[in-house]
């Protein structure tokens, strides 16, 4: 994946994580809704200043519209590796903290 394809996925998955439309979201960084379905379209790259916007009125930081969005729900992921320490003995537990550490 590219820069491009990065960038504009990241925002359409901030978007969507938002629960908003195309719509909603252009107005909400001031933005006309035309020039907000180019960028998801990936026909413009978004500007330094749009992808202020975007970071300022929904408190992320600019590296994370970067990140390729996991396609397992990071929720669901946590549930289950909470529910398979809860089941480990001490002996285990250390393992795993060894293993955490390392990374």
């Amino acid at each position: 994946m590219n820069y491009t394809q990065l960038i504009t996925q990241g925002i359409k998955n901030v978007r969507v994580s938002l629960g908003l439309t195309q719509e909603q979201f252009a107005e909400q960084i001031d933005m006309s809704v035309q020039g907000y379905r180019n960028i998801e379209q990936g026909k413009y790259l978004p500007t330094a200043k749009t992808i202020d916007a975007i970071c300022s009125k929904f408190n992320i930081n600019p590296v994370d519209l970067l990140l390729p969005k996991s396609s397992s729900n990071v929720k669901e992921m946590q549930n289950i590796i909470i529910s398979k320490i809860k089941s480990c003995d001490l002996e285990k537990l250390i393992k795993v903290n060894k293993m955490f550490d390392l990374l």
